[in-house]
């Protein structure tokens, strides 16, 4: 791509034409968004320590009863939930497309002795253990895929739980992806970052389609020596709250209750999330 074709753009992009999301299985992307996911300084990737270590007290003793249970994280990351769960005494999977995560999960717990099983894959194509537990789908992972492949997925999690096992589902909250579709174009320039190793300017637009709930957000990345142009465009569906229950009940789900976070109570860390939870 050139600029040409960002001037040129559809100024009116369907959902999920020009990309599932951000290059998460490409290892240098993931290289430098690993270092997100392990900084204290911000929650824009993981949750810093303290966060998490107060979600994962709320899944073990509110969720789980304190009972060694089978979990399955999906879209688990570095592994910051499945360590501390697997430190509780619960047999874990995590399964993530980020080469350089999954690495760094079984690095961790190979070093602590964890019982934990990793798998780098797309969690739409990855078989998922059977007979677990519990699964957690968090950090609003969901919405990122179309509602075709949302509802295969969570399909896929129904088949992979036990009897009267739950499903801790972490979804964006009410007007969080209207407003970043809606939300301001904007441009910024980096000697390096995320996006690259070297020095970029980032052009994003953001897109709100209110006929199918969802918003696009582009990614123009162009190199200043060059000026190639390379795109990554995410798209976000929304629900509400009684289209999650219909979806999870289509799905083989019951007993669906709905928190306002990952600890249960009003976060105001986490207020841009809500947490559903539901039983096979």
């Amino acid at each position: 791509m050139d600029l040409n074709n960002v001037v040129n753009r559809n100024r009116d992009p369907k959902p999920w034409t020009e990309g599932d999301n951000i290059p998460w299985n490409d290892a240098d992307f993931s290289r430098r968004m690993l270092r997100e996911h392990l900084s204290q300084d911000h929650d824009a990737a993981s949750r810093r320590s303290d966060i998490i270590d107060r979600q994962v007290e709320w899944i073990h003793t509110h969720i789980l009863k304190g009972t060694p249970s089978r979990i399955l994280d999906l879209a688990c990351g570095p592994g910051l939930y499945t360590s501390r769960l697997a430190s509780m005494g619960h047999k874990c999977n995590g399964i993530d497309y980020s080469p350089a995560s999954i690495s760094y999960a079984k690095e961790i717990a190979l070093e602590k002795d964890l019982e934990i099983e990793y798998i780098h894959a797309d969690i739409r194509n990855a078989e998922f253990p059977l007979d677990q537990d519990l699964v957690l789908f968090i950090s609003g992972e969901l919405n990122v895929f179309s509602p075709s492949d949302a509802e295969a997925i969570l399909d896929k999690i129904s088949g992979s739980l036990a009897n009267n096992g739950r499903l801790v589902l972490e979804v964006h909250g009410p007007g969080v992806i209207e407003a970043n579709g809606s939300a301001p174009d904007s441009w910024s320039s980096m000697s390096s970052g995320l996006w690259s190793g070297s020095p970029y300017i980032c052009l994003q637009d953001n897109h709100w389609r209110p006929d199918l709930k969802a918003a696009v957000v582009r990614y123009y990345l162009i190199d200043p020596a060059t000026g190639d142009v390379k795109l990554h465009s995410a798209s976000y569906q929304d629900y509400s709250n009684e289209e999650y229950r219909s979806i999870l009940s289509g799905c083989g789900f019951n007993n669906v209750e709905m928190y306002p976070s990952l600890t249960g109570a009003e976060d105001d860390q986490m207020e841009y999330f809500r947490v559903i939870v539901a039983e096979k």
